[in-house]
């Protein structure tokens, strides 16, 4: 353990290890090969090129899952630093977290869970493990990228009962109500802060919010008067900028300073005594939880459900309907090896397999291929 950890961060010595036993590395840490893995998957690149709220081709300037996810690991960092937990497992579970999220973001999963529903159902961040644990294909001794436990125990924030018996030692803390590490709790929580800040930065750039909208919201409110009086003669986007870190700075220190007093408390001495806290301990004070809740409606009410958003989530539904549809019942028009694939998968379980098989095809594109998919399938002028 580092000197600069504490003894309730989790450790390469504590770990559970990986699925598949590997030599240990010399110059870096179990977490650090985790977190490099994970940084050279196809999976993570392609989030590039994913939808966060707004499709792809709308704009260079808008967030996408790629940017998002460097996003949560800055936060995730700066958090588990000061916590003095494993900054590295921290960046690993967050740069993770996205990896099985479909083309055009929840209206895509919602879609693709949807016709998924006779055949197990499809869950964005059931699909992050099978994306790290078989899908990827890097390595000569194993499928997947055979992360360690505790990374692989971070992706999968929530599981339902169900799945969680057929997940073993890994769906074990779902079934027993145990905790994660700290460290997925961090990473858990700073999600939580990029998404619902950076919504509102996209949201105002893009023109589907105002600031007049805004000011009903304590928590944008405050950090706009505070910007007014610093800088009165500041506008546009350097105005929403300042507004958005101290909104951001805001939730981070409001973090630390009630998990720091839940940690004193609760006087964890392991990961193993984490684990069995009756909750979790990082959180936001209730005072700012009840901030950060009403936000999340605004946003729910306001950005989400925006009519110009709502235009791009029938066409995405619409998009993946059309291509689940095609390649169930045509697997012929999948590429050779996605062939493959889809009769591995039905030999062992017949059409849930094909059908997993063509969810899994589905959910690793990015909105653009999905299109250009869609393209070759419906227009004459598309052939190839």
């Amino acid at each position: 353990m580092s000197k600069t950890e504490a003894p309730y961060a989790a450790t390469d010595e504590q770990s559970r290890g990986r699925r598949y036993e590997e030599r240990s590395p010399k110059f870096r840490s179990q977490f650090q090969r985790d977190r490099d893995r994970i940084v050279h998957s196809g999976a993570f690149r392609r989030l590039e090129y994913k939808t966060q709220v707004f499709v792809n081709h709308e704009g260079d300037m808008f967030r996408t899952r790629l940017t998002h996810s460097i996003e949560v690991a800055q936060i995730g960092r700066a958090i588990a630093r000061e916590l003095q937990l494993n900054e590295d497992l921290t960046e690993a579970i967050s740069l993770a977290h996205d990896l099985g999220h479909t083309p055009f973001g929840h209206a895509g999963q919602d879609a693709l869970n949807h016709y998924m529903r006779d055949y197990g159902g499809f869950e964005h961040n059931l699909q992050s493990l099978r994306v790290v644990e078989e899908l990827e294909e890097r390595y000569a001794d194993f499928n997947g990228l055979n992360l360690t436990f505790e990374s692989r125990e971070g992706i999968l924030k929530h599981c339902s009962l169900e799945n969680a018996k057929e997940l073993g030692v890994l769906g074990e803390r779902f079934i027993k109500k145990q905790q994660p590490t700290l460290e997925a709790q961090v990473a858990d929580m700073a999600d939580a802060i990029a998404y619902n800040n950076h919504d509102i930065d996209d949201g105002l750039r893009g023109g589907f919010l105002t600031i007049e909208q805004l000011h009903n919201e304590p928590l944008f409110e405050e950090q706009f008067e505070e910007v007014q009086r610093q800088h009165p003669k500041l506008d546009g986007r350097r105005q929403i900028h300042e507004i958005i870190r101290r909104m951001i700075n805001r939730q981070v220190v409001d973090l630390l300073l009630h998990s720091r007093e839940r940690l004193e408390s609760a006087a964890p001495e392991s990961v193993d005594a984490v684990r069995n806290q009756p909750e979790p301990l990082i959180s936001f004070s209730d005072e700012l939880l009840e901030l950060h809740t009403q936000l999340k409606r605004f946003l729910r009410k306001n950005l989400y459900r925006h009519y110009r958003v709502h235009r791009m989530s029938i066409k995405a539904q619409h998009t993946i309907k059309s291509l689940f549809e095609a390649f169930f019942s045509d697997t012929q028009l999948l590429p050779p090896e996605d062939q493959l694939r889809v009769e591995n998968y039905s030999d062992e379980k017949g059409e849930m397999g094909r059908a997993r098989a063509v969810a899994d095809y589905i959910a690793g594109m990015t909105d653009r291929f999905a299109i250009t998919e869609y393209r070759k399938l419906h227009h004459p002028e598309e052939l190839t």
